[in-house]
């Protein structure tokens, strides 16, 4: 069976040159490029990763650490990176944490034990001994959805406070002005969309009822649907609701349902995201959407740019959102 060794010797190039050809990397003149690509195709050969590893003393493994209850965005964020790392020569290792200590201290005995060329994280972790791990083992890095600026990790997220109050505006371009807010207890971006949904209501003169707000154990929509019946049962003067996750939104439509209460005539839903799912739902979940599969494309590129380039490429990508109209927001000319 041919080798990258066999191809190198007869290319008459190093082992890495090959590796950096069949992997697209920069740096190769485009005749020896061409010259080990003809010969590639000669010899039949395929990439083996155990081959490559033993040659380049490398794992050609990412990474990925994502929640043990993951999400339906979080799975098409890696389904994203799992894609793109794949055609940077790279397969994927995953790594799934609850929210407790000792599943990040596991992780980290465990993170202590493998090889990995790179890492990219969707799920945001409390702990900062794990941060700080990597940045001493100058492992490449990408922040996924969120961002730690003390330690300098190249990040890719939207601008989650911003984003919220999109959502809010819109809401009260519709006429609404007692809006509810679901969101939840973990991770920073519950605490950016909160605050951007304070913001807005701020902005328009609008005082914050704390009893239309209710922050949820979880995002999913099982924890939309128990903190909806809370704010039912509050019997809140309420003509909209802003989830701050697609799920939550979804889950909230669900309670109003079974309350007898009407999608959007009763009560306006709006959720964020843009998961696939939401222009399914019954009617259709208007929503601010985030570009999920730019922003797993993006988290690959800067890992795998930081592995081929000895250094990060680049601090944080932050992209834009946008409002999706379906059918959950109705305008309202008086409350």
């Amino acid at each position: 069976m041919t080798s990258i060794k066999d191809i190198a010797r007869l290319a008459g190039v190093s082992p890495s040159t090959v590796s950096r050809v069949l992997n697209e990397r920069e740096y190769v003149r485009e005749e020896v490029r061409q010259r080990v690509l003809d010969i590639v195709k000669e010899q039949g050969y395929v990439q083996n990763h155990v081959a490559r590893s033993m040659v380049l003393q490398r794992s050609f493994t990412i990474g990925v650490v994502i929640p043990y209850l993951f999400n339906m965005f979080q799975r098409q964020l890696f389904a994203s990176m799992e894609f793109f790392l794949e055609q940077h020569g790279y397969k994927t290792q995953f790594f799934f944490l609850r929210w407790s200590e000792a599943s990040e201290q596991a992780f980290l005995r465990r993170l202590k034990s493998e090889t990995l060329d790179g890492i990219i994280f969707i799920h945001e972790l409390d702990n900062p001994i794990i941060y700080q791990y990597i940045q001493e083992r100058e492992l490449p890095v990408a922040l996924c959805t969120f961002e730690k600026s003390e330690f300098g990790f190249p990040a890719v997220h939207v601008e989650e406070e911003a984003s919220a109050s999109l959502a809010v505006n819109y809401l009260l371009q519709k006429g609404h002005r007692n809006i509810a807010l679901i969101t939840g207890e973990h991770f920073s971006f519950g605490r950016q969309r909160e605050a951007g949904y304070k913001k807005a209501l701020a902005a328009h003169g609008l005082q914050v009822n704390p009893e239309l707000i209710i922050r949820a154990a979880s995002y999913n929509p099982e924890a939309g649907r128990a903190s909806m019946l809370t704010l039912i049962k509050r019997k809140q003067p309420m003509s909209a609701v802003f989830a701050v996750t697609d799920e939550l939104a979804i889950g909230a439509m669900k309670a109003l349902y079974e309350a007898g209460l009407r999608v959007p005539e009763d009560v306006s839903v709006i959720g964020l995201d843009d998961i696939d799912i939401s222009a399914f739902t019954t009617p259709g979940l208007t929503t601010v959407r985030q570009p999920i599969f730019e922003m797993g494309k993006k988290s690959a590129d800067l890992v795998c740019d930081w592995i081929a380039h000895g250094r990060a490429q680049g601090s944080a990508e932050l992209f834009s959102t946008t409002i999706v109209e379906r059918e959950s927001v109705q305008a309202r000319v008086k409350e």
